[in-house]
């Protein structure tokens, strides 16, 4: 039986844009609000600083080093959404796009650029996530899961900004964790050959 691989992109593609469609159409003044705020990534600038504090904390010695490959974790998480993803599939925002553009409900008109699979927002944030909650699990016990629980929202955020299909969110997160890990082996790794003596690996 021969199998139509274009047939079932969009089929895929149909599931993807009703659930959009669903999860966007629940709203509310107060949650536009709320998931405004959670959107905006300076509105965690608290959030991203506290984190740096406890990694000096632990990490006196070595926080440049570890700063490093936080940059690092965002430099890859980042460009590799937009230049891998964004740039090479073209797959118009909800907002953006004249089919259903009607019925997005949108945050106080923002939409962002025309691109928009896959999200930015979700694989920075569960980059960050991961990385740092594999870093400060070791003192923090339920550290990580509180940082994945923060990343899911920011994700759902987007959906709910109008800016994001589910998809765009599923594959973001899929790549921030990927990116999140690998970027901590590194680390890892750096720390036992190069004897860094990063407290979170003793």
């Amino acid at each position: 039986m021969r199998i139509n691989t274009q047939t079932i992109l969009n089929q895929l593609i149909d599931i993807d844009t009703q659930l959009f469609l669903f999860l966007n159409g629940i709203h509310s003044p107060f949650f536009d609000v709320v998931f405004y705020l959670i959107t905006n990534r300076f509105f965690w600038i608290p959030l991203y600083l506290y984190l740096l504090f406890i990694i000096y904390k632990k990490n006196q010695k070595t926080t440049l080093v570890i700063g490093l490959f936080i940059g690092l974790l965002f430099l890859i998480a980042d460009q590799v959404s937009v230049l891998l993803f964004k740039e090479v599939f073209e797959r118009l925002r909800p907002c953006h796009n004249p089919e259903i553009q009607p019925i997005v409900h949108t945050l106080y008109g923002k939409c962002g650029g025309q691109f928009g699979f896959i999200s930015s927002h979700a694989a920075n944030s569960f980059a960050l996530a991961i990385f740092a909650g594999s870093m400060l699990k070791k003192y923090y016990k339920h550290i990580l899961w509180m940082l994945l629980l923060w990343a899911t929202l920011v994700s759902y955020s987007r959906i709910y900004a109008g800016v994001h299909y589910p998809a765009d969110i599923l594959v973001g997160i899929m790549l921030g964790t990927i990116v999140g890990l690998a970027v901590f082996q590194m680390m890892k790794l750096a720390d036992r050959k190069f004897n860094l003596n990063i407290d979170t690996f003793k």
